[in-house]
């Protein structure tokens, strides 16, 4: 679990993750003229579950079950060759993406780093019509030249916080947490299960 003297706000609780993914989902629907065509494919280790999530709500919404992948992207990040143990993960798209709008789901969108890994990642697994973007904080900083086209929340951080999502299924609470960031350590995603016996 996050250290409590590390955390400086909460910036969304379980009811504002809710409702910004039902609105997303609508936006998602609205963009694309429904779920006919559309794919979510979500970045591991929290994308996927937002990707989950929204899947379930625009089942809720539209009555269709739209396919649902999650994408690792370990091996295709900038930073690959200075992190000897990589954590890997599963890739499992049990679905062509091919003529697809694959819209792809990442918990903090941060400098776009890991969404330029992740366009890399899909372009070797298919080509698919469009790809869209959804995430569920933007907290700005951006490097590359990467916008997202659904946001749940605009959160400003500075590079000093690290801005990080818990979800209740796999860390016990649900919450977007902004915390300092700890000396030597380095702005990236919670480990799963970071939340247990607080």
């Amino acid at each position: 679990m996050s250290d409590a003297n590390n955390v400086k706000s909460i910036c969304m609780d379980a009811n504002d993750i809710e409702r910004a993914v039902t609105r997303m989902a609508h936006q998602i629907l609205e963009a694309n003229k429904g779920a006919e065509d559309i794919a979510l494919v979500g970045i591991v280790t929290r994308g996927d579950l937002l990707a989950k999530m929204l899947a379930c709500k625009i089942e809720e919404i539209e009555g269709v079950k739209v396919p649902l992948g999650k994408l690792d992207i370990s091996f295709y990040r900038d930073d690959f060759a200075t992190h000897f143990a990589p954590e890997v993960h599963s890739t499992d798209i049990p679905f062509s993406i091919d003529g697809k709008t694959v819209v792809l789901v990442d918990d903090v969108l941060y400098t776009g780093r890991t969404i330029r890994a992740a366009l890399d990642a899909l372009m070797d697994i298919g080509r698919p019509a469009a790809v869209e973007l959804a995430v569920l904080v933007d907290r700005g900083h951006r490097e590359l030249p990467i916008r997202a086209d659904f946001v749940g929340k605009n959160v400003p951080s500075s590079s000093s916080e690290n801005v990080r999502l818990f979800l209740e299924e796999v860390d016990g609470i649900s919450a977007v947490e902004i915390l300092d960031i700890e000396p030597g350590q380095r702005a990236g995603a919670s480990p799963l299960g970071t939340k247990e016996g607080e």
